[in-house]
């Protein structure tokens, strides 16, 4: 399909689904670059190298140009812009924390894409030093004050309406933020459920996603369960601390850490748990709940951690906790003990999976990007119908 006026696109991304930390933002990103290559426009995707990956790369008729590393991409992506000035229509510039700062390049428009903002992230991800301290609050300055104003005017995506209400917070015309929500990747194999209770945690293993409290749960439910098994799918730094946790309570009959695996495993493995235990401190959205949900498995997360508020429904498709271990805890109880109230869970959390497609997604990003280049009306923000709550779920 080819669109009328196809639009040349830039899109700055700190790391691609290839790199060793990618997750679910890179995900985002690569789906939408592709559902709009099929609508006819034309883009590049200007994003770091990492061990194995090739400078160029065409991925779904997507252009990747990788170039420098963790810190210098921000530079290595702004040079290019400079060296190709005219050569692209509309810049989108993704805020992972920190911002390419690209409109210091261009005079084309810049649409901001941010997931979430990284306020406790900073913290997490420097450490408790003296100088990750003060390198945590660097990088939160940038983020909550620099980005805001250099950005003013602009338009912004994001993909849940806490991560909006967050960007509003620092400063962001509401106006000028559109939500385009995740799709949901369609369930591609069907897995018998586990005859035994399962809870699967799914994703990067970095701090934030706090899988020591899935693991620490199954240590306070193991006696009551004692068939128990914690599965931990993903790769990232934070693995071998993940590892000495389950050593240090003597659960390595209960927990399982088998690191990376494939999509076919992946789909698997959502089949077979009985629930998905999301610990994070924070999502933009909370993409493998939807996608456990496709396969009919519902999802313990905490309330206070983003857009996992909107990707959950508490009382519908799954329980929201908390943020205390102890009520995570009880919430993953509630659903591993009560065979109803799972059941009813997951054929709901099946109907709201369903309301999420990348199409949809792409429509929205295309929209907004005519916005930016004149080349459409402002965005109308989609109505979703609600799913209809189940009230046996909310009981007790």
């Amino acid at each position: 399909m080819s669109a009328p006026d196809p639009l040349r696109i830039a899109v700055l991304n700190w790391r691609d689904s290839g790199h060793p930390e990618g997750g679910g933002s890179e995900l985002y990103v690569e789906s939408v670059a592709a559902g709009l290559v099929a609508r006819g426009h034309d883009v590049t995707l200007l994003t770091a190298r990492y061990a194995g990956s090739a400078a160029t790369d065409l991925r779904d008729g997507v252009r990747v140009r990788r170039a420098g590393g963790h810190f210098t991409v921000y530079l290595r992506a702004l040079l290019h812009l400079l060296r190709r000035r005219g050569s692209y229509d509309v810049v989108v510039d993704v805020q992972n924390g920190m911002p390419f700062l690209s409109r210091l390049v261009t005079r084309r428009p810049v649409v901001v894409l941010c997931h979430h903002v990284h306020r406790v992230e900073w913290r997490v991800a420097f450490g408790s030093s003296r100088r990750g301290v003060v390198l945590g609050r660097i990088g939160w300055w940038i983020e909550s004050r620099l980005a805001p104003r250099f950005y003013r005017g602009c338009q912004y995506v994001t993909v849940s309406e806490v991560s909006k209400g967050d960007l509003v917070g620092l400063g962001v015309r509401a106006g000028d933020i559109t939500v385009a929500h995740n799709g949901t990747p369609a369930a591609t194999t069907t897995a018998e459920r586990s005859p035994t209770p399962e809870v699967l945690v799914l994703g990067r293993l970095v701090p934030h996603k706090r899988v020591e409290h899935a693991v620490r749960a199954v240590a306070r439910l193991r006696t009551e369960l004692p068939d128990l098994r914690l599965v931990v799918a993903g790769h990232g730094w934070w693995e071998p601390s993940i590892r000495a946790e389950v050593a240090r309570l003597g659960l390595e009959e209960h927990v399982s850490v088998v690191g990376f695996v494939d999509d076919v495993t992946k789909q698997r493995l959502l089949g077979r748990a009985w629930v998905l235990a999301m610990p994070s401190s924070n999502e933009g959205w909370g993409l493998c709940a939807v996608e456990a949900a496709a396969h009919g498995t519902p999802s313990v997360a905490y309330r206070s951690a983003g857009g996992l508020a909107e990707s959950v429904l508490h009382g519908r498709t799954g329980l929201l906790a908390d943020d205390d271990e102890a009520a995570f805890a009880v919430q993953l109880h509630r659903l591993l003990t009560d065979d109803l109230l799972r059941a009813r869970a997951g054929r709901a959390a099946v109907v709201h999976a369903e309301r999420f497609t990348w199409d949809a997604t792409t429509t929205t990003f295309a929209r907004v990007l005519r916005v930016a280049t004149g080349t459409a009306a402002v965005v109308v923000p989609e109505q979703r119908e609600p799913v209809e709550p189940l009230a046996s779920l909310t009981a007790g």
